[in-house]
C-alpha cells in the first residue's frame, strides 16, 4: 500500500468520522411528549391550547425514564397535565368533526372572486359545550370575518372537556385559511439598498 494511498484513506476515515459524530451531536431528536397519562405527538401537543395546560414538567434522559417509558425517553419526556381529564371536541351527529371543515362548507368563499384570506379566533367552550368567541386574534379580510362569525353562531353544540365526571370550561384556537389548501400571499417587499451606486 503506497504512502499517498495510506494518507487519503486515513483522511477519508477522519472525515467519515466526523460526519458521523457531527450528525449524532445535532440531528434534532425531540422529546416524548406524556399528556394526562397519554403519549402525544409533538404537532398534537402544539394543538392544546397553552391556558389549558395546568403543569408541564421535563423529566432527565436517565435510566428510571427509559425504564418507565422505553428507549424513546432517551431524549427527555416531557409530562403535561391539563385543566381536564379529557379535551373539549367538536361532534356533529354524534361523529368527531374539525371546526375548520364545518365552517369552510357553510361559508361561501371563493377564489379569485375573493382573495385569499386567514382568520384566527379564540373559542371559550362552556361547561354545556356552547362555544363563545372570546377574541378575534387576526383577520385579514372582514367580509369573510362576520361570515365565519355567522357560522360559529350556528354551529352545533360541543362536547364540554371533562374533569372527574363533570363538564369544564376550556379554550380553543380556530386557524384557518380560505378557501381552504390555499396559502396566503407572501407580502411583497422592496429591497433597500443602502450606499455604494
Amino acid at each position: 500500500m503506497n504512502k499517498l494511498f495510506r494518507i487519503t484513506l486515513l483522511i477519508t476515515f477522519i472525515i467519515m468520522g466526523c460526519e458521523n459524530a457531527f450528525s449524532q451531536v445535532f440531528v434534532h431528536r425531540p422529546p416524548i411528549y406524556i399528556v394526562n397519562g397519554v403519549r402525544m405527538s409533538e404537532d398534537e401537543v402544539k394543538r392544546i391550547d397553552p391556558d389549558d395546560i395546568a403543569t408541564n414538567t421535563l423529566l432527565p434522559a436517565d435510566e428510571e425514564s427509559v425504564a418507565k417509558y422505553g428507549q424513546d425517553a432517551s431524549n427527555g419526556v416531557i409530562l403535561i397535565s391539563l385543566r381536564y381529564d379529557t379535551p373539549a371536541r367538536f361532534e356533529i351527529d354524534g361523529e368527531s368533526a374539525l371546526l375548520a371543515d364545518y365552517v369552510s362548507r357553510n361559508v361561501k368563499w371563493e377564489y379569485p372572486a375573493n382573495p385569499v384570506a386567514r382568520v384566527v379566533i379564540r373559542l371559550t367552550i362552556k361547561p354545556d359545550g356552547v362555544a363563545v368567541v372570546d377574541e378575534v386574534l387576526e383577520a385579514t379580510e372582514k367580509r369573510l370575518l362576520k361570515r365565519v362569525l355567522k357560522a360559529l353562531a350556528t354551529a352545533p353544540r360541543w362536547v364540554p372537556a371533562m374533569k372527574d365526571g363533570k363538564g369544564v370550561e376550556s379554550t380553543y384556537t380556530l386557524r384557518m385559511t380560505l378557501p381552504l389548501g390555499m396559502k396566503m400571499p407572501r407580502e411583497r417587499s422592496i429591497p433597500i439598498i443602502i450606499g455604494g451606486s
